[in-house]
């Protein structure tokens, strides 16, 4: 790799670093092919981006974004995980961690906060932003519906009354 595709290369991180809201370090000693592309589709999936670099070119590309702290995290194997979504790289690395123990979590960052294993965890336990909207929109739409409920049971009570009777004929 030349000087340029060095340059390149710490651009194109820091480009994927500036726009992520967090970033979760791994190392991936050991992994067969088949178990890093179960990784990186697992990842796709989430909307995830995986990225396996030479340190030297990541920790450029950190040292230029708010990400610097992660500097300490890059040594041996490691593959950065990050996204826009600021949940997702740690549940999708803790997820896929459970099932392969190849996959060490060293640690990450949510924005310029610096996290560790459990930071990471605790962070993949909250729900996604996905998960929290159609909360958020479950929650405003029950006063609506209970509302139609309420408005709407004196005219069936009197539906209910009417029927009874005229099936008993009277």
């Amino acid at each position: 790799m030349d000087r340029v595709q060095k340059q390149e290369s710490v651009q194109q991180l820091e480009g994927w670093l500036n726009e992520a809201a967090s970033v979760v370090v791994v190392h991936y000693r050991g992994m067969t092919v088949e178990e890093v592309t179960s990784l990186r589709r697992k990842a796709h999936a989430n909307q995830v981006g995986i990225k396996v670099a030479k340190n030297s070119l990541a920790k450029l590309a950190a040292d230029k974004t708010q990400y610097k702290g992660i500097k300490d995290l890059l040594t041996g194997p490691t593959a950065l995980v990050f996204s826009k979504d600021a949940i997702a790289p740690a549940k999708t690395v803790v997820e896929f961690a459970k099932k392969n123990e190849k996959v060490v979590i060293l640690g990450g960052a949510l924005g310029d906060k610096l996290l560790d294993e459990a930071g990471v965890k605790a962070i993949a336990a909250l729900p996604s932003l996905n998960e929290s909207r159609a909360k958020l929109l479950a929650l405003i739409n029950t006063p609506a519906s209970r509302i139609a409920q309420v408005v709407s049971a004196p005219g069936a009570q009197i539906a209910r009354v009417l029927n009874a009777k005229a099936s008993k004929g009277e």
